[in-house]
Order: C-alpha cells, then structure tokens, then sequence
C-alpha cells in the first residue's frame, strides 16, 4: 500500500481568508430570511463586519510569512508574507467601502441582498488566494474565483441595459483573458517540470531561455494584463466601469488591481526572476504604451467613470514599473502606490455614488460642477482625489509617483522614469477639469434622494488618508518594504 502524506495546513494563519470564505455562504443564507431588517440590515453588517475582521487579522499575522497547504517537497500553496497580507489589507478596505456605498444602491436590491454580498465576499477571498499563490494551480483558482462572482456583479442591475452589457463585455473579454493564462501557466510547466514557483526559478535558473519559456512568458503577461488593464488588452475597462453598477465598479478599480498586482510581483518576480532580461524590456514597452494610451483616452471625457476607467490604464502602466524592474526596492514601490491608489480612487467613487443619488446627472462631470459651494464635504475628498491621482504634492500620489520613479532609476529605467513624468503631466489637463468644475460657481443641479451620512463620512476619511500619506508616508513606506523583502529580492 502506497503511504499518503497529508499537507501541513496552518489553520491559524489562513483565519483572514477562511473568514471571507465562510462569512460568503453565510450571508447567502441569511438573505433567505424573510424580513426587511434581515436583509437590508443583518446582511450587509456581517459582510462589512467580515471585511473589517480580515483585514485586522491578517494585520495581527504580519510578519509570520506562513506557508499553508505544504506537502512533502513543496514550499506550500498559499504563503501568507507581507506582500499577501498588504494586498489582503487593500482587498478588505475595498470590500467594506463597498458595502457602505451599497447600503442604499439599487444593485443589491435587484440582485438580492444576499447573493449580492456573498459574490462580493467570493470575490474579494479569490484575490486573497491570487496575491498569495506560490504555486500554478493555486494561482489560477484564485483568478478564477475573483473573476466569475465579478462577471455576475457587474450585470446584476437587470432593468437597465448598460450593466447588462458591462457583465457580458466582462464575462467574453475577462474568459478570453483566463484562458490565455492558463495556456501561460501550462507551457510554463512543461519547461519546468514544477508547479511550485521556488521550482521554476531553479528551472529558470538553470535552464536555456528557449521559445518555450518566451512563449510562456508572453501569454502569462498577456492573461494578466486582461485583469489588470494594460493596454492593449484595455479595450474591455472604460465600457464595464462605466455600466456597472458604481459600488462594484469602486471595488474591480481598486481590490482587482491590487490582487492582479501582487499575482504579477509573484509571479515575475519570483518565479521567473532569472528570466528578467526576456520579460523585462517587453513589460517596459507594456508600461510605456499603456501610460500613452491610458491618459490620451481620459481627455474630453464627460463621465466621471469612464475618466477613472482610462485613469486606472494610466496607472497599471505606472504600477508595472515596479514589477519590471525586479527589485525589493520595485516591490515595496508597487504596493506603496497601490496603497494610494486605493484611497484615492475610493474617495472619487464615493463622491461619484453621492452626486448619482442626489442628482439627475448621474456620473456626468456636471454632476460635480459648483459642488464646492453646495457641498464642501464632498468637493474637498473629490479634490484632493483628482490633486493625488496627478501626483501634485502633499499628496499620497505625490510620494508614490516618486517612489516609483525612484525604482526605476535604481533599475535601470530612467527613461521609464521619465515617461511617468511626462504622462502625469499630460494628466493634469483631465484631473484639473474636475478640480475646475468642483470650484466654478453654476447653477443649481437637480435634486435627487439623500446620498446618505455614511457615503459623506467615507469621502471626507479617504480625502485626509490620501493628505496624511501624502505628509507623513513613513510608516506606510516601512510596511511596504516589508513587503518587498519578503519576496526575497535584493
């Protein structure tokens, strides 16, 4: 009889992810329950009660660099470092700014409260296990189980034709991308025999740079891309931003960045470092397209969404300079700015979510036009958004911006650094449009319904942790950097 080794599972350390994946079905069956407190109360306050929850448990876990699943000969399937409790942490805040700009959106309510919460919570743990993959299989099951519960989320307002659209363009392009990767990470182990990614960087290592490793590493790049927006495989962002519903299109900005971000750190960066001179000039042709396409599209647009959807190309072309470089000093840079980017991109859609309820405009720009006199609590967070995604000082966007700049210099990028420059000057010309409109007298916009007290609360936190790190990025830097050594990079 052949012995069976059962994998060494640390249960303690997987708490953040188990608790996403449970608290899922849980909610699921909660909105069953017949009632109006059930479902527009208890549903939603255990999602942002389990979002809360994960993210202060993995904080308590920083530091532990926990394998989880490890079998004879394996170095584990999920490892719970710095840089998967960084994303776990970029995920979670997502996730619950999610739920309290949904407490009064039309979404949850034609989708049911609680499968509605339960795909966000699905979502949110398969970019969980994507950040923290360290092995092939489990890397895709985690862009699998964040991509599927998104294709529904983003079509679930039924009776209005757009969000329809978003899910179907999601579910065609997102599908097209997955299976590129997947072709990606199968000819990937055919060169190296392993699916471990410590396994392959020996391979890597120690084998020729033939046209199967470049293959491989193509449609890796290619499938990865699709999820993170990197032009030319953008087509698909400005169009689902704009259709779906603005909770989830807040969430896909930020929390399927972060995790696609800390897939392609893991991936590259560790997996196939050794192969950096193949994959590193075709990442910085990538990044340098992307920063061109992203910012020449978001000029003249008149929706705020589909501004943010061409700001979001912009920065994935930002953000892949920290990956190609193949640094420590690349990765803390990457998840610093992802930081930022978060809390800026989360304050804009909280706004856009206000001025959608208390407006007839929807996301146009006009919605926004004169709001410095008629709402300064809003107008202020929107600001200061707009001042940081440009990379104005004081600003957290200021700091990551120069980071990411910085690594390229190290790297030997200075003219990628110098790209980043001359795109985020391009961007002023659609950021201080905003900025302009905010603060330019105008006649009174139609009313609508109440944006809610939460919606504004969010907006005005956001708008000063975007001044904060922008003042006093220390700490922040020091996290990140912890997240870049564990990578085991120099």
């Amino acid at each position: 009889m052949i012995a069976v080794s059962k994998p060494a599972i640390d249960w303690v350390e997987a708490l953040p992810l188990l608790l996403l994946l449970g608290a899922s079905p849980l909610v699921l069956l909660v909105g069953l329950l017949k009632g109006r407190a059930a479902r527009h109360g208890v549903v939603p306050l255990l999602s942002a009660a389990a979002f809360l929850s994960a993210g202060i448990l993995g904080a308590a876990h920083w530091g532990d660099n926990a394998a989880l699943f490890v079998a004879d000969g394996s170095q584990g399937a999920l490892v719970f470092d710095e840089l998967a409790l960084g994303i776990l942490g970029i995920v979670c805040l997502a996730g619950f700014v999610t739920v309290l700009l949904s407490l009064r959106s039309r979404a949850p309510e034609e989708a049911e409260h609680g499968e509605y919460y339960a795909l966000l919570l699905a979502a949110a743990a398969g970019m969980v296990v994507l950040a923290a993959a360290q092995n092939l299989i489990t890397l895709f099951v985690g862009l699998e189980l964040l991509s599927i519960p998104l294709y529904v989320l983003c079509a679930v307002e039924l009776q209005r034709r757009g969000s329809l659209e978003a899910g179907l363009k999601y579910l065609i392009v997102g599908s097209l991308g997955s299976a590129t990767f997947l072709f990606g990470l199968a000819l990937l182990y055919g060169y190296s025999g392993d699916t471990d990614l410590q396994g392959i960087a020996k391979a890597v290592a120690g084998g020729p740079k033939d046209s199967l490793l470049l293959a491989a590493i193509a449609l890796s790049v290619v499938g990865l891309a699709f999820k993170a927006s990197v032009a030319p495989f953008h087509q698909w962002t400005p169009d689902v931003y704009e259709g779906a519903p603005t909770p989830i299109t807040a969430f896909m900005a930020v929390a399927t960045k972060a995790a696609t971000f800390g897939a392609f750190l893991r991936l590259f960066d560790v997996g196939l470092i050794d192969a950096q001179q193949t994959w590193g000039p075709m990442l910085a042709a990538l990044a340098v397209t992307t920063i061109v396409v992203g910012n020449v599209g978001a000029l003249g647009q008149d929706s705020l969404k589909r501004m943010l959807a061409w700001s979001s190309i912009a920065q994935a072309g930002y953000l892949l300079t920290g990956v190609l470089v193949g640094s420590s000093f690349g990765a803390e840079a990457t998840l610093f700015y992802l930081v930022g980017y978060a809390a800026m991109n989360l304050a804009a859609f909280a706004v856009i979510v206000a001025r959608e309820r208390e407006t007839d405009l929807g996301d146009s720009i006009d919605a926004v036009s004169g709001l410095g006199a008629a709402r300064p609590a809003l107008a202020w967070p929107l600001t200061l958004a707009m001042l940081g995604l440009a990379g104005m000082p004081a600003t957290v966007g200021f700091i990551g911006k120069f980071v990411l700049i910085g690594a390229a210099v190290d790297g030997g990028y200075t003219w990628l650094g110098i790209a980043i420059v001359l795109g985020s000057v391009v961007s002023l010309a659609y950021y201080l449009r905003v900025v302009a409109a905010i603060w330019m007298p105008t006649k009174d916009t139609p009313a609508g319904d109440s944006a809610g007290i939460e919606t504004t609360i969010l907006a005005v936190v956001l708008g000063a942790v975007i001044v904060v790190l922008g003042v006093l990025p220390g700490w922040a830097l020091g996290l990140a950097q912890d997240a870049g050594r564990a990578l085991g990079l120099l």
